[in-house]
């Protein structure tokens, strides 16, 4: 998992820098990623809005694609027979949200820090926004 994380980050960086070489232009884009979870109905959507070459806005959301339903405080419903799931849902709300607010101030992937118990929306994270930067970029 630490290899994963490692790897996600050393990606985004380097797609990072090699925007840098780029002109990046104004627009919306958004990055759409499963991470490693493949085999799950879950897609993290990120949306980057540039406005003269920096990041003017940020929206991040995780949708279940079977229910096509977004990932939010209400999930947990989804497993009421489960409290460890249910706690699982609230701790990966918590890193969705707080994930999204510390690259909302920071517009730094690398300062977004994974919150304990909330890998599972920190993978999705990071490689949703690594997608929105791969199409800024082009």
């Amino acid at each position: 998992m630490g290899r994963l994380i490692i790897f996600l980050a050393i990606l985004l960086a380097m797609l990072l820098l090699s925007c840098t070489s780029q002109k990046i232009k104004n627009g919306v884009y958004e990055g759409r990623s499963q991470a490693m979870y493949t085999n799950e109905p879950y897609v993290g959507i990120a949306r980057i809005a540039f406005k003269k070459e920096k990041i003017a806005d940020f929206g991040f959301q995780i949708i279940d694609t079977s229910k096509n339903e977004i990932f939010d405080s209400k999930y947990e419903r989804h497993f009421a027979d489960n409290e460890k799931y249910q706690q699982q849902c609230r701790n990966d709300w918590n890193g969705v949200q707080k994930y999204t607010e510390q690259f909302r101030s920071t517009k730094n992937i690398d300062s977004v820090d994974a919150v304990s118990g909330a890998t599972w929306s920190y993978n999705i994270f990071k490689a949703a926004v690594a997608e929105a930067m791969k199409s800024a970029c082009q």
